[in-house]
């Protein structure tokens, strides 16, 4: 018998889960946590919406994505498109582009889904939204392509959002400016 995501146990639910993967040791691979960080200036998030800087921790991920209902993974996904090509992939697309190592960290982020579909907590659907990296070499700045990108991509997550029935309010610097920001990786992206 299969668990659907929204009926498994006592456990509270997360509606909406968006993690974002990446290194921010390695230029264009940190565009995850960078999007995140401006998703969290920008905009007023709902209490149904979770953002979690996944950095490259993979399988240590799985309590959190047990618990989602939907899950966006922001993240830089290398297709082959020119660097800052919006990239959005969903179902089993996900899968495949996760099991083809479409960013240095992927092998972590296949064993997690698949860990999750293995204990019947996989969530109802799955989102990869990213940008193609032009450059993952050892750094912190991202190549002027994906800095100029990342706008879209933070635009393309609140779309993703709401399409989902949770709307992300855009609010202004100053409002932002209120809101604590706790690790030093979320000022990479500020």
């Amino acid at each position: 018998m299969t668990t659907s995501a929204a009926q498994t146990g006592a456990q509270i639910r997360v509606p909406v889960l968006v993690v974002g993967l990446g290194n921010v040791l390695l230029g264009d691979d940190g565009l995850g946590p960078v999007a995140l960080a401006r998703i969290e200036r920008d905009y007023r998030i709902p209490p149904e919406v979770r953002l979690i800087d996944g950095g490259t921790l993979g399988l240590t991920l799985l309590s959190e994505l047990v618990q989602a209902v939907h899950v966006i993974l922001v993240d830089a996904v290398a297709t082959g498109e020119p660097p800052g090509t919006l990239v959005r992939l969903d179902g089993d697309a996900v899968r495949d582009a996760v099991r083809d190592r479409l960013s240095v960290h992927q092998v972590g982020v296949a064993d997690l889904l698949d860990a999750a579909r293995l204990i019947g907590c996989y969530p109802d659907s799955v989102v990869l939204l990213g940008l193609a990296p032009g450059s993952i070499g050892f750094g912190v700045e991202r190549t002027d392509a994906v800095e100029k990108a990342l706008g879209t991509l933070v635009s393309a997550v609140a779309q993703e959002v709401t399409s989902l029935g949770y709307e992300l309010v855009a609010q202004t610097r100053a409002g932002a400016a209120d809101r604590p920001i706790y690790a030093l990786v979320r000022h990479f992206g500020l």
